[in-house]
């Protein structure tokens, strides 16, 4: 069995929460509250920051020209169309550039790209795409499943994230991050695989707290 389809497997009832948590459904038809969809967008904003950083270390840790040129072009893509159109998409619901810079991370995302930035720096190119995989994957998932079972007509006014995340450069761009990670853990020992679907059941659970603090419009207690 392939790594991704065993950590699929064993990621299922995380998964499964994803796709039923209220915020997602709430995209699905429409009926999220605008005010935690505007949390989102501006915490997500400080996660595309760090995000960014592990496309870097991902092409500093390639081992061939190919792959570090993909790399170096999705960190080129975040950084210079992604967030951009992150802010003109952030605009339409009356979010500032100036509220998107000054936004602080709030508990669950600090621990989240924490996280991220720390396995993908010490570990080795495998780790890294362990600990990143689960939120494009997910992403994908999610808006393939929407798509299809959501409402994509023009009164839903989030069919624009649906569309993005169903897009087939979105598909794309995934399905190569997960053969990039069937071709590293294959070549990984037993001890070190398990170790790689720890990090990817991680990352997945931080991607179902990353919903759930979106929802409950989470921020510091003190």
């Amino acid at each position: 069995m392939k790594f991704t389809e065993e950590a699929r497997k064993k990621a299922a009832p995380i998964w499964d929460a994803c796709l039923n948590h209220p915020f997602v459904k709430g995209i699905g038809d429409g009926s999220l509250d605008m005010e935690k969809f505007k949390y989102w967008v501006k915490q997500d904003y400080v996660y595309l920051k760090d995000f960014s950083r592990v496309f870097a270390l991902g092409a500093a840790k390639a081992k061939d020209l190919a792959t570090m040129g993909t790399f170096a072009k999705l960190l080129d893509g975040t950084l210079n169309v992604e967030m951009n159109l992150h802010r003109k998409y952030a605009a339409k619901f009356g979010i500032s550039e100036e509220e998107l810079e000054s936004e602080t991370p709030a508990p669950t995302t600090q621990a989240y790209t924490d996280f991220l930035v720390v396995h993908s720096y010490s570990g080795d190119l495998a780790e890294l795409m362990a600990v990143l995989l689960p939120c494009e994957w997910g992403f994908w998932e999610i808006g393939t499943y929407l798509k299809e079972h959501g409402d994509t007509s023009e009164r839903n006014p989030y069919r624009d994230w649906i569309e993005m995340y169903s897009s087939q450069e979105f598909e794309e761009f995934c399905r190569w991050c997960i053969e990039l990670m069937d071709r590293e853990a294959e070549q990984c020992p037993p001890q070190k695989r398990e170790f790689l679907l720890d990090i990817f059941i991680t990352s997945s659970r931080y991607e179902y707290l990353f919903w759930e603090m979106a929802y409950k419009l989470e921020r510091w207690p003190v």
